[in-house]
């Protein structure tokens, strides 16, 4: 890999990409000519729904390709799946390509790709029937090869688009595909870039990468992140970008208000992380700290505002003043109470609780304790949360829990010491009328949670931001606490 000029890794979602002609007149292209079309590298999810078809839908959990495949009760309809999975790339091909030229080489690109995973999965199914080979021990191998074609075919698309439009885009294709083994990442990103020039190509990167370490086993869908994080440090990018559709504001403006929200021009890597536990991802923690660790700054964007700087964020990035940015939250939340009497000064409690919780992958966002309770605020399906009280039932014979469903809402800031967050937090809800069902005010200063039910989580966040990001008379006191 060769390059004159400092570069920038720059990612882009799911639902952005699946509006590929005006990504042209942003981020793509837009006004950019010559040299300034290149020092940059990109790195495109799959279409928007493309993924849920071939693995299952993120949110209903609809079964998709892979999910179908691995249900010993489905059958061959696993293939029918796949069938409609190829019709519907053909269908956004159709989209994109008016030139039926390229319209043919880009339907002839995932038919190779879509025929080629058909006929492994025939013959992995045929070699499992057998009994001599289990299914579930390749079940993570159908999931990665899968979800690969999705990234394959928005980033094939992309640089042949670019080409069309006199762009030299070239694709760089992590997959694996054909490929013999698996080397780590980092090697498997340098042996790609081997002998592109970064300063006369534009580099279209499949953001599902095949590697040693299997990125879906740790971590499932939020992979592309990783590989964005990953080429950002082995190409030694200065600067790493996230394009969304949307700004990251003071709150969700379809929620409180277009004109009450406010883009967060900077913040740091702290901020991020507690976003991300928020269910508000900014970045996946572990790709963000590959960055932080490297010392790359983080740049997120409206893809569809080329002019907007966005947002940055830097591990060193320290506030002008103490003082709530942003202010979001869950729904959902499945408030689990362990209590047992005997509790008090005896030790491995937190330890099983702990376990039955990793055991049955619960999401767990916070905790709070005391001398007899243990309480655990969860994300996470009921299934899985009742074999954790089934668990600790039988771990725990003389304890008592209780389960309750709520919402939570967290402000969020660099520093929330000095300016009195708690009683604001207070005096602003119990205006609106919301009585809290619980509050944990941290020691360290950057994040304030709320538990309230269910019902008065959107009343719970508007009051929150007007109390902490709106108020004139709150801004004033964060003056002065500075």
């Amino acid at each position: 890999m060769t390059t004159q000029h400092p570069h920038t890794v720059e990612k882009i979602g799911g639902t952005s990409m699946s509006r590929s002609h005006e990504l042209l007149d942003t981020v793509l292209i837009g006004n950019r000519t010559g040299d300034a079309l290149y020092n940059r590298v990109f790195v495109v999810s799959a279409y928007g729904g493309m993924t849920d078809a071939l693995l299952e839908h993120k949110k209903s959990g609809e079964p998709g390709v892979y999910a179908l495949f691995a249900s010993a009760e489905s059958g061959w309809q696993w293939g029918d799946a796949l069938s409609a999975v190829a019709a519907k790339m053909v269908e956004k091909n159709a989209e994109i390509f008016a030139d039926p030229a390229r319209r043919e080489e880009a339907d002839s690109f995932i038919r190779e790709r879509i025929e080629g995973v058909r006929s492994c999965l025939i013959d992995l199914s045929r070699l499992c029937s057998f009994g001599h080979f289990q299914l579930e021990a390749h079940l993570l191998t159908v999931r990665e090869m899968l979800s690969a074609l999705g990234e394959a075919q928005s980033a094939f698309n992309t640089a042949l688009l670019l080409n069309q439009h006199g762009v030299n885009a070239r694709f760089v294709d992590l997959t694996g595909w054909r490929q013999d083994g698996a080397l780590p990442l980092d090697d498997h990103i340098a042996r790609q870039f081997e002998g592109i020039d970064l300063g006369r190509e534009l580099p279209i990167v499949t953001g599902y990468a095949q590697c040693a370490e299997q990125l879906m086993k740790t971590y499932d869908r939020g992979y592309s992140e990783v590989t964005l994080s990953r080429v950002a440090v082995v190409t030694g990018a200065a600067e790493a970008i996230i394009h969304k559709e949307f700004h990251l504001s003071s709150a969700d403006p379809k929620l409180v208000g277009a004109d009450k929200v406010q883009v967060i021009g900077e913040t740091n890597y702290d901020v991020a992380d507690q976003l991300s536990n928020m269910g508000m991802e900014a970045i996946h923690p572990r790709a963000a700290k590959s960055l932080r660790q490297a010392g790359i700054p983080l740049r997120v964007t409206n893809a569809f505002e080329p002019d907007h700087p966005g947002t940055v964020i830097m591990s060193d990035l320290a506030p002008k003043m103490p003082g709530a940015e942003i202010v979001t939250g869950l729904k959902g939340v499945f408030a689990l109470e362990f209590y047992d009497q005997d509790m008090v000064g005896v030790k491995g409690y937190d330890a099983k609780i702990l376990e039955a919780l990793t055991r049955h992958k619960v999401w767990i966002i916070s905790k709070t304790s005391n001398a007899n309770t243990i309480t655990h605020y969860l994300k996470g399906s009921m299934k899985a949360i009742k074999r954790v009280e089934t668990d600790l039932t039988e771990a725990f014979p003389t304890a008592t829990m209780t389960l309750r469903k709520l919402a939570m809402v967290s402000a969020i800031g660099r520093d929330l010491s000095g300016c009195r967050i708690l009683p604001r937090a207070i005096a602003a809800l119990d205006e609106a009328g919301i009585e809290p069902v619980g509050i944990t005010d941290m020691v360290r200063k950057v994040d304030l949670q709320v538990m309230v039910e269910e019902d008065d989580f959107d009343a719970a966040v508007i009051a929150l931001h007007k109390g902490l990001v709106e108020a004139p008379e709150a801004r004033a006191e964060v003056r002065r606490a500075a």
